[in-house]
């Protein structure tokens, strides 16, 4: 029990680390030795209560263990970093390509490994990624992409910048998703004539395996070309999730399957086992070998080296990474004929993927696994009596459903109500049938499996696509508070310890109803909420585009929806994420204000996932978001008011659609907001022109408090005139990270400092939250707020 506690603390100090602002200097580790030298001392008393203690601060010493450990692994690898100098500037390169290529319409995106650099004085990282986008055609249509595989060395130009995220609550962090893969710069090949291969292949076992995944999938699109699901195959081959579509990954989110997408513990345990019962069987058979090798000794090694073969050819993903070192320690276990508790397998296991990868505590699929599997012990593990194999089944889907569901709230926002039977069904075929059959396909000869495994997993998707296509197939919740989760927890835990035979949920161990109570916080406390009067705005870090959130007490309107980012968007990534965490389920009024794609880029994604009760904008009847629902031309003159907050539409004029020539900036839908404590104007993309217009017809309700800067700070607009009317106390530039236009320029940067307004940027400060409050404007931003040493 001493020995698991001590890996928790080392966890729990990985943990701890990751949560900073700043990385503690590693000097510091040497205040530890005190810790651990008392530790030693009250170790040698008789004293319970001495004894006690100097456990606890052994605790201590290994939770600081933990987290200088992390911090010495950050150090080291945020060293390796690009130089700010040396960003968007070319650098001629030599380097081999160390991935799998992912295709998409317009480039080709993949790791580097930099071996040389020629360009004289120039500093970059050794590992970065680099998108090399397509040629444009003589006949100007055809788009014609690079062909590179991995391996082979190339000398290119490359402009590179630092690993960027955007920052906002609920949202993906890049940032830590690229260091924790130690990708330390991105950028894309710029077209040069030096550009040119220098080796087909690259002699080095992790270049080899890369080309050997590129071969199987490459045989899996000949052989099951026009086959739907071929891309889900690919993935049980070769651990690559980007050849799967889209829609099909929303159905595995959808009924709680995606899990099964991850070569994880399921699918390396099973080809792990199969190995070494066969390799179990074949030695016993052969008296020569058992007197050189126990039968059960040699088929743990052979299964061992299945597993990690699996484990390399899937990626060697963390998913996968953590199921090979469990088995490991399984294995280690058996070969010195020692019995292991489940629950030491899982803490040596734990510690060895903390170890390796400290950043992992920040992935979902860490948490979750590591849950799961945790909650499959919990309710097989020490229990009298045995169950039927059906219910013992039902049993685990239900408790694994129930057990993950506060990670699920906290981590996704949403929980798969139809996950216990879909995992019934899918878990089953998919891991008896079509992962094995897959597998076989790898090898050349048995290539023609394929169809065979096509066809059940084809059989397989028709039920996942019926169950998530149920109206209440997934319950969506904001994101709960930490106390809430923690108590629901507990609650879990305590539901799920042994009781009778039967899947009663009150039967067994004693007064477990209790669990419903600590559950009930987690679904019955409700986020904040702005009151009658008040209006609260988040401006979205959607980069190069604009986004704002508005609500009052009771309402809540969407203006922009912000880029699409090829074949995802701001909508998936960013704001429906932060409107299901914020408790969001619906929006009242969602304004497009022109067709440029930085500002309705998302639109669609929004409204596939949300209610929305009305849409404003400037776009024409031939748009498809105009064709989804139906849409109210915005002009000047339209206003409403919800809960003492009034909203009106100053521009444009409604004959301004008239002229068919105009320009999609000029038709942009500007929205005013006003307050009894301040007011807003977004102005979307207007030029010079609207903001003369405005001045003209509207500038006795033009100053505002807070303005969004117009054209994202571009010298098409803040005119002097036009700001000054305005006369903003704040002003919020929405610009991408080293943006292509350089907004904001600096031109207008100075014009509003020369103003005295105080100003915020998104590519610096993050989302950024206004409140109008009876106590004034309060404004904060996300990256003060969630300040992290890799930003």
């Amino acid at each position: 029990m001493l020995t698991r506690l001590i890996i928790l603390a080392f966890v729990i100090g990985v943990i701890l680390l990751q949560q900073q602002a700043e990385l503690p200097k590693l000097i510091w580790v040497f205040g530890l030795l005190p810790i651990a030298i008392t530790a030693w001392l009250f170790w040698q008393y008789e004293s319970f209560l001495v004894v006690a203690t100097g456990r606890i601060l052994l605790l201590i010493f290994f939770m600081g263990i933990g987290f200088f450990w992390a911090g010495g692994f950050a150090q080291w690898r945020l060293a390796d970093s690009l130089p700010q100098e040396w960003e968007r500037r070319d650098v001629q390169v030599i380097g081999v390509v160390a991935s799998l290529p992912q295709n998409s319409d317009r480039s080709v995106r993949f790791q580097f490994n930099v071996e040389q650099i020629l360009t004289a004085d120039a500093v970059i990282p050794k590992k970065i990624m680099l998108s090399w986008y397509g040629n444009r055609q003589t006949n100007g249509n055809d788009l014609r992409l690079p062909v590179i595989n991995p391996g082979e060395r190339w000398q290119i130009t490359v402009r590179l910048k630092r690993p960027y995220s955007n920052a906002n609550p609920h949202g993906f962090d890049f940032e830590v998703w690229a260091l924790e893969r130690n990708i330390r710069a991105v950028g894309y090949v710029r077209q040069s004539i030096d550009n040119q291969q220098l080796n087909p292949m690259v002699n080095r076992p992790d270049y080899w395996i890369e080309y050997l995944r590129q071969e199987i999938q490459k045989r899996f699109t000949l052989t099951l070309s026009n086959h739907t699901y071929s891309g889900v195959l690919k993935t049980f081959a070769t651990g690559d999730q980007r050849v799967i579509p889209h829609d099909q990954w929303q159905v595995f989110t959808r009924t709680g399957t995606n899990h099964l997408m991850a070569i994880s513990g399921l699918h390396i345990t099973l080809v792990s086992s199969l190995v070494f019962g066969i390799f179990f069987w074949l030695w016993r058979c052969s008296a020569l070998l058992l007197l050189y090798l126990p039968a059960r000794r040699a088929a743990v090694v052979a299964g061992l080296i299945a597993a990690f073969g699996y484990a390399v050819l899937a990626g060697f993903a963390i998913p996968a990474q953590r199921a090979f070192y469990m088995l490991a320690v399984v294995a280690i276990a058996i070969w010195k004929g020692s019995l292991t508790s489940s629950s030491a397998i899982l803490a040596w296991a734990l510690l060895l993927v903390v170890l390796i990868d400290p950043w992992a505590v920040l992935s979902p699929g860490f948490w979750l696994s590591f849950g799961a599997i945790a909650i499959i012990m919990l309710v097989t593990m020490g229990r009298i009596g045995q169950l039927h194999w059906l219910n013992g089944w039902l049993r685990v889907q239900w408790a694994i459903t129930l057990g993950l569901a506060p990670l699920l709230l906290v981590l996704f926002q949403q929980v798969s109500l139809v996950s216990p039977i879909a995992n019934a069904v899918a878990i089953p075929l998919i891991s008896l049938v079509v992962v094995p059959l897959t597998l076989l396909a790898t090898i050349p000869l048995f290539d023609f499996m394929l169809p065979l495994a096509h066809l059940v997993l084809s059989a397989v998707m028709t039920f996942l696509y019926w169950l998530s296509d149920l109206p209440q197939a997934v319950w969506h919740q904001y994101a709960p508070p930490a106390w809430t989760v923690l108590l629901a927890v507990m609650g879990i835990f305590w539901a799920l310890l042994p009781g009778s035979l039967g899947l009663g949920f009150f039967a067994g161990f004693p007064a477990r109803w209790l669990s419903i109570f600590a559950l009930l916080p987690m679904f019955l406390v409700t986020p904040p909420k702005p009151l009658a009067g008040e209006l609260w705005v988040t401006v979205l870090d959607v980069g190069q585009g604009l986004a704002v959130v508005a609500r009052t007490k009771n309402y809540s309107l969407l203006f922009d929806t912000g880029p699409s980012f090829g074949e995802s968007n701001s909508g998936d990534r960013i704001i429906v994420p932060y409107l299901r965490g914020e408790g969001i389920s619906q929006l009242d009024t969602m304004i497009i204000s022109h067709a440029d794609s930085d500002h309705s880029g998302g639109a669609l994604s929004v409204l596939n996932a949300l209610p929305v009760k009305m849409l404003i904008s400037s776009l024409d009847e031939t748009h498809p978001i105009h064709q989804s629902i139906n849409n109210y031309q915005c002009h000047d003159g339209q206003s409403w008011q919800w809960d003492g907050v009034q909203f009106e539409l100053l521009h444009p004029l409604i004959q301004s659609y008239e002229n068919t020539l105009r320009k999609t900036n000029a038709n942009s839908c500007v929205l005013k907001i006003t307050t009894e404590y301040g007011s807003i104007i977004l102005p979307a993309d207007i030029e010079k022109a609207g903001e003369r217009e405005l001045l003209a017809r509207a500038r006795t309700i033009l100053p505002a408090s807070v303005l969004i800067a117009p054209h994202h700070g571009s010298n098409t607009s803040s005119t002097a005139a036009f700001i000054e009317e305005i006369n903003p106390t704040l002003t919020i530039f929405t610009v991408g990270y080293l943006n292509r236009y350089d907004h904001p320029r600096a031109e207008v940067v100075e014009r509003y400092r020369n103003l005295g307004s105080e100003m915020l940027r998104s590519d610096v400060d993050g989302a950024i939250f206004l409140r109008f409050e009876k106590s004034g404007l309060s404004v904060e931003t996300w990256r003060s707020l969630h300040q992290r040493y890799w930003q």
